[in-house]
């Protein structure tokens, strides 16, 4: 299997499990509830995490033409759980198409711009990417079980 592949494959499984993480909120109020230990909720973090893949992914490697308003992924507040899940949806489809426009070669290419305090390669920038979504996804999990109770 290629690089490439693994990482299709890889941000599939967790853009999936986002959608059931935010899916399994019994209240749908407390998606967007914080905790003195706990500053960002799970909106936020969803909203962050669909903000983040369309900006690096979508709009540098795939010229989707998105425009990211990150300040608004962690201020905005109440957005009904079934937007998110479309939004969560729309990027699965943004992340798929574009991965599967690249060629291995490109992995090894410089990325477009400079996200880091240095260039960096696509490989490297798309790697980090998937594990930046794997841990907020664990975020957002532990959010959902410590503060998705009875209201």
């Amino acid at each position: 299997m290629s690089t490439l592949d693994t990482l299709r494959k890889l941000f599939s499984r967790d853009l999936h499990k986002l959608i059931s993480e935010i899916s399994s909120y019994q209240h749908e109020p407390a998606l967007w509830k914080i905790d003195s230990n706990i500053a960002n909720s799970a909106g936020n973090l969803c909203l962050h995490l669909v903000g983040n893949l369309n900006t690096y992914i979508g709009a540098q490697l795939g010229q989707s033409g998105y425009i990211r308003d990150r300040e608004a992924e962690f201020s905005l507040k109440d957005i009904p759980r079934a937007e998110l899940l479309l939004k969560v949806q729309n990027t699965i489809t943004v992340v798929d198409n574009t991965l599967a426009m690249l060629s291995e070669t490109s992995l090894e290419e410089e990325y477009p711009m400079i996200v880091f305090d240095s260039k960096t390669t696509t490989g490297y920038l798309l790697i980090h990417l998937a594990t930046h979504l794997t841990y907020h996804l664990g975020q957002i999990n532990y959010h959902r079980r410590l503060l998705d109770q009875q209201q």
